[in-house]
């Protein structure tokens, strides 16, 4: 069966358009409780990030489980990873998320954990997708689910982070500017640092409803850079709208990214003998990472773009530690998925244990010049690398960086654009080939595109009685 609504990381939308409606979620909801309480009675977790829409699709989800037989659990705001901690520690038999992660308000979506609060099986989907086609009914009275509000959900979850990084670690004396991008880790992560001792100051910890991601948090950085500077502190940490991201800067108001920060743990995890198989990354992975893991000899893998994919690398190759130049970093060891808060206390841990700062430890790893050029074209085609020319043209590009560099041209898994990376040692020849590899890949996809429409209209439009088919010549 092919999907209809899940994608790499559920099921995402702008509100009020198909499928991030009121009676889908109603719906999505009466379907999930069908399938897990085919396993015998059940209860299930509900949380959510800060956006406005939330409390609506909360009710939704409730009621549509209430109507299928199941409990809810409402856990209120929390971050996602918060949410697969708790379905693990509180036994439900699945957490479900209602957040757009790092996209602004008019979006959110509905993702799922299991038992064991890792991404719920692909057949579990499935067949929650196929229940999905059913006409919705009611249990009796008697057996409706009810729901209850968990009061000490945060507390919970706070004393979790706390307990990945040593007991004894104080951070006294260290000054934390914290981003919490008026999102889900708002009344979270400033206690979860403050309690162990760090000075903290909080931006981006006013949610609305409509200024999730506003300006603020992992994808909005330059806020945090200039409060890190302005006042002196010696980092600063920034969490994207459902805390399962994070990146960081140092005391002089550089970004360290998610690339750096998995040098940064992984080294250290080495250095304990405490590293377990590879360390995974994916397809936009800066070179320079997997340089200078290869210096330390750690084996270091590619995925493809997304969580998801990381996680599969990981688990089959039997590793423990991966992730995203966004921020999106994974400590198996710790945790069952990505953790915003709990990578950026790895980082700390290692600040703590070896005397160093952020700005030093990251020192280890020279990051490549990278470009990203977006190329929105006509119509995106199935597989680029089936494409002669196009191929031919990221050959000729790669021969001009002589092994100094790499290219990566990936469709968007959202909308019809073309992901051109180019990195490489010479910056400037970097963007003079991206930007003439995107003037080419232009020319080629949309022509390409043209070609494919008028097949398309060949294949489907009659002719004077006569169906034409692709490559026919008209009587």
């Amino acid at each position: 069966m092919s999907r209809r609504y899940f994608g790499t990381d559920g099921i995402r939308g702008t509100v009020g358009e198909p499928p991030i409606t009121p009676d889908f979620v109603l719906k999505l909801g009466w379907a999930a409780g069908q399938v897990f309480r085919e396993e015998g009675p059940c209860h299930v977790l509900v949380g959510k990030d800060t956006r406005i829409s939330g409390y609506m699709f909360e009710s939704a989800l409730e009621a549509g489980l209430a109507a299928a037989g199941v409990d809810t659990h409402l856990l209120g705001p929390m971050p996602t990873p918060g949410i697969a901690y708790l379905t693990r520690t509180l036994r439900a038999r699945t957490g479900i998320v209602i957040s757009a992660s790092h996209n602004p308000y008019p979006d959110n979506g509905i993702k799922f954990f299991s038992s064991a609060g890792t991404k719920l099986p692909d057949e579990v989907e499935m067949a929650i997708e196929a229940m999905l086609d059913k006409p919705m009914t009611t249990v009796s009275s008697e057996g409706l689910g009810r729901a209850l509000r968990i009061g000490d959900a945060a507390g919970r979850y706070i004393e979790f982070c706390k307990s990945t990084v040593p007991a004894r670690m104080d951070l006294s004396g260290l000054s934390i500017v914290i981003d919490c991008a008026h999102g889900a880790t708002y009344h979270i992560a400033p206690h979860v640092f403050g309690e162990i001792g760090a000075k903290v100051h909080a931006i981006g910890a006013e949610p609305d409803g409509f200024n999730i991601n506003e300006g603020r948090g992992s994808t909005h950085p330059q806020a945090l850079q200039r409060e890190v500077v302005a006042r002196g502190a010696d980092l600063g940490i920034a969490f994207d709208g459902d805390g399962d991201r994070v990146i960081m800067v140092d005391h002089t108001g550089e970004m360290v990214d998610g690339d750096e920060l998995l040098y940064i743990i992984a080294r250290s995890r080495q250095a304990r003998g405490q590293l377990r198989g590879p360390v995974v990354g994916t397809q936009m992975s800066n070179l320079g990472l997997e340089h200078a893991l290869a210096a330390l000899g750690i084996d270091f893998r590619r995925a493809k773009v997304g969580d998801r994919y990381v996680m599969e690398m990981l688990t089959a190759a039997d590793g423990i530690l991966g992730g995203e130049g966004s921020g999106h970093i994974i400590c198996l060891d710790r945790t069952t998925t990505g953790d915003g808060i709990v990578a950026a206390l790895q980082v700390l841990a290692e600040m703590w244990d070896s005397g160093r700062s952020l700005r030093e430890l990251r020192q280890g790893m020279d990051k490549y010049p990278q470009v990203l050029r977006n190329l929105r074209i006509r119509q995106k085609p199935a597989d680029l690398e089936a494409i002669a020319p196009l191929r031919e043209a990221k050959e000729r590009v790669e021969r001009r960086l002589n092994g100094q560099g790499r290219v990566l041209l990936r469709p968007s898994g959202t909308e019809p654009v073309i992901r051109i990376m180019l990195e490489g040692r010479d910056a400037s020849l970097i963007e003079q080939l991206a930007a003439e590899l995107e003037e080419t890949a232009a020319r080629i996809l949309n022509d390409q595109g043209n070609r494919m429409n008028a097949t398309s209209i060949q294949a489907t439009e009659p002719d004077s009685g006569h169906w034409r088919r692709p490559g026919a010549v008209l009587p």
